[in-house]
């Protein structure tokens, strides 16, 4: 009986090591993949760090690493330029600290809207941005 439950834990302990580091390195592998644009974030009234990047399929904006301060009504831009009329809404901020990940609305010209603005609407100011390249 020892024998049997030694046995069982091992095959437990093993099978779940090695798929578990498969599946890592291929979803690594696929987020280096997927990506067409990217930039990191750049502290503006307060600090902000991270990366913001382009799917290949232009359909999501992606936050990996992505750390800023609280604030009220924060919002996430693509923009031409920090503080531009000329912006286009993804929506409120999901979060403050993470990866996170936003639908790009279809029809957006990616190209024209270089800029990713985490704004904050009641002080009009930007909390950091990320020139996409």
């Amino acid at each position: 009986m020892r024998k049997v439950l030694i046995l069982s834990f091992l095959m437990v302990f093993f099978l779940n090591c090695s798929s578990s580091d498969g599946e890592m390195k291929a979803e690594q592998e696929e987020m280096e993949e997927v990506e067409i644009q990217a930039g990191d974030f750049v502290s503006g009234a307060h600090a902000t760090t991270g990366k913001a990047s382009v799917s290949t399929d232009l359909k999501t904006l992606n936050f990996t690493n992505f750390k800023t301060d609280n604030g009220p009504k924060l919002l996430v831009y693509l923009t031409t330029a920090v503080g531009s009329s000329d912006f286009v809404s993804l929506g409120d901020l999901k979060g403050i600290s993470g990866n996170y990940s936003y639908a790009i609305p279809e029809n957006t010209d990616v190209s024209k809207y270089k800029i990713v603005d985490i704004w904050c609407v009641d002080f009009s100011v930007s909390f950091g941005h990320a020139e996409l390249k």
